[in-house]
C-alpha cells in the first residue's frame, strides 16, 4: 500500500497529537488514612490476661468502595475523582486504621484487625457499619456509622452505639480531605473505646448454671 506525503505527513501529526496528550495527562495521586490516636494520659495496672478484641467485619456502601475518592457536590450528585484515588482498598484501609487507633487507647487489650482467624479467636468483636465516609470540596467531610460489640463465645451483643461527625475543610485539596477523614476516624475509635472500657469493667458472670446446680 503507498502513501503519498500528505498521508504520511497527517499520520505524523496525529502520532504526535495523541503523543502531547498522554503527555499533557494530569498524574494521578494516591492517599491512605493514617492513626491519628494517642496514648492515653493515664493506664490501668496491669492484667494476668488480656482481653482479645477483633475490629470488624466492617461493610462499606457500594458506591464508597471503589478507588476514587467520592465527592458530593451542592446539586446532591456524585463525582468520582478520576486522578485522586485511595492506595488500598478503602474497607482494608478503614479497619486497619480503627485497629490501630483502638489498640493504642487500649493498651491492656490486644486487638486484631478483622478476619483474624490466623491468630484464633477473640473475647469480643466490634462489628462495624459505615453508612457515609464523603466530603464536599472546599465544605466538609462526613462520617457516620454505627456499631455493636458482641462477646465472642456467646454471641450476645453487649454494647452498641452510633457517631454522626462533620469536620469543615480549609480549602478544596484532597490532601487536607484525607487528613480530615483520618481525624473523624479517630473520633469514632474513641467512642469504639469508651464503649470497649465500659463493656471491659463489667464483672463477669462466672456463677454458671452448672455451678448453681452443684450448690
Amino acid at each position: 500500500m503507498m502513501f503519498n506525503k500528505y498521508s504520511i505527513r497527517f499520520i505524523v501529526l496525529c502520532v504526535s497529537g495523541l503523543l502531547s496528550a498522554c503527555a499533557s495527562s494530569p498524574p494521578t495521586h494516591f492517599y491512605t488514612l493514617e492513626s491519628q490516636s494517642r496514648p492515653p494520659a493515664t493506664t490501668t495496672s496491669a492484667i494476668a490476661k488480656k482481653p482479645l478484641i477483633g475490629i470488624g467485619p466492617l461493610s462499606l456502601p457500594a458506591l464508597l468502595d471503589r478507588n476514587q475518592i467520592v465527592t458530593r457536590t451542592e446539586d446532591s450528585s456524585i463525582q468520582l475523582a478520576e486522578f485522586d484515588q485511595w492506595a488500598a482498598p478503602l474497607k482494608d484501609n478503614v479497619i486497619a486504621v480503627l485497629s490501630e487507633n483502638v489498640s493504642i487507647l487500649q493498651p491492656n487489650a490486644i486487638v486484631r484487625a478483622y478476619p483474624w482467624s490466623i491468630y484464633g479467636n477473640v473475647d469480643y468483636r466490634v462489628i462495624i457499619d459505615i453508612t457515609r465516609f464523603d466530603t464536599q470540596l472546599g465544605k466538609w467531610v462526613n462520617l457516620e456509622a454505627s456499631w455493636v460489640i458482641m462477646e465472642e463465645t456467646t454471641l450476645a451483643i453487649i454494647s452498641n452505639g452510633q457517631v454522626k461527625l462533620q469536620s469543615p475543610l480549609n480549602d478544596a485539596s484532597y490532601n487536607t480531605v484525607v487528613q480530615e477523614l483520618s481525624k473523624l476516624l479517630g473520633e469514632f475509635s474513641q467512642q469504639i473505646s469508651l464503649s470497649l472500657v465500659q463493656v471491659l469493667q463489667r464483672p463477669r458472670n462466672t456463677d454458671t448454671e452448672e455451678n448453681k446446680l452443684i450448690k
